[in-house]
């Protein structure tokens, strides 16, 4: 099995012992999940919402949407994810995740493998801020930018790509553990 962000399918059989037990669709209805694990998982959904959003914004303006509003559009919301992954991520590696890997040793890997993703993860933050940034500042100057869009947005769907694996391996990990254990102990 592959633990790498790029070659991985989902987590490996013996890190699943606990999603295997709490399976994603009697989450909600668990005792355990109001509260900071109905957070998590809506802040998940807004990362995966606004890259959606930057995608079809792109696509939107190669197929002959507003240069201004696009641009506009593509400034404000890539900044508020990047912003925002980076500040989840950095709450996670420095608070939850120490806390969190202590209640089962059998996931010290799965978290090792999550550390490793928030990693690999900030290689393509900084592709998809340079790639943003090769489109607005000729923009900018009213200059087309049609090229640079079309690479902008190969970023954001490679990114969409690793940004879902990791979410929702992440989620595998975190929720089930937290259904597990109670939220009043992270």
């Amino acid at each position: 099995m592959n633990d790498d962000l790029s070659g991985r399918d989902g987590l490996p059989s013996e890190l699943r012992v606990l999603a295997d037990r709490y399976p994603r669709d009697m989450w909600e209805g668990h005792p355990n999940f109001p509260g900071l694990t109905a957070f998590w998982l809506e802040m998940h959904g807004k990362f995966r919402a606004v890259m959606n959003e930057l995608i079809t914004g792109s696509q939107s303006y190669l197929d002959g949407a507003d240069p201004m509003r696009f641009g506009s559009a593509t400034s404000r919301y890539t900044g508020f994810f990047l912003q925002g992954l980076q500040g989840h991520h950095g709450i996670e590696d420095h608070h939850y995740f120490p806390l969190m890997v202590e209640f089962d040793p059998r996931l010290v890997r799965a978290f090792d493998i999550l550390d490793k993703d928030h990693h690999a993860l900030h290689d393509h933050m900084n592709a998809l801020a340079d790639a943003t940034n090769d489109v607005l500042r000729p923009l900018q100057s009213g200059a087309q930018v049609r090229d640079e869009t079309g690479r902008l947005l190969e970023v954001q769907e490679a990114f969409r790509g690793f940004l879902d694996r990791h979410l929702t391996d992440e989620e595998d990990v975190i929720v089930p553990l937290i259904l597990e254990h109670g939220q009043g102990r992270f």
